[in-house]
């Protein structure tokens, strides 16, 4: 069959140890996908979206991480939504005393993207 992509996350490809590769594993074009496992005392680099345009969503599906924007702390917690401009410096820091598991989402600002009316 073709026109959909379904993966367990045990099937998901992972990188450098702590990146599980969701857009890579599901073929997306689209927009950007991945997730992030930290393990205590652990982050991913500080960065900035401007020179991709890219909006991104931090989704904490695991964990109590904390994310930094322009050197600001923002702790938060399993079942928590972030949106960041492609213009504040950014990361996510595990000061807990378990693996955080966060799912960033990004596409270009300028893509063309069309809400839906009722959402």
């Amino acid at each position: 069959m073709s026109g959909f992509t379904i993966k367990h996350d045990d099937e998901l490809e992972r990188d450098y140890g702590k990146w599980v590769l969701v857009r890579r594993s599901l073929g997306l074009a689209s927009f950007g996908m991945n997730a992030v496992e930290l393990p205590p005392g652990d982050s991913i680099p500080e960065h900035d979206e401007t020179g991709r345009d890219h909006e991104e969503v931090f989704i904490v599906l695991e964990g109590s991480p904390t994310l930094v924007v322009d050197g600001a702390d923002h702790p938060l917690r399993a079942g928590s939504f972030a949106r960041l401009d492609p213009e504040p410096q950014r990361t996510v820091r595990n000061d807990g005393d378990s693996v955080a598991r966060v799912l960033i989402v990004s596409a270009p600002v300028t893509s063309g993207y069309e809400p839906l009316g009722w959402a």
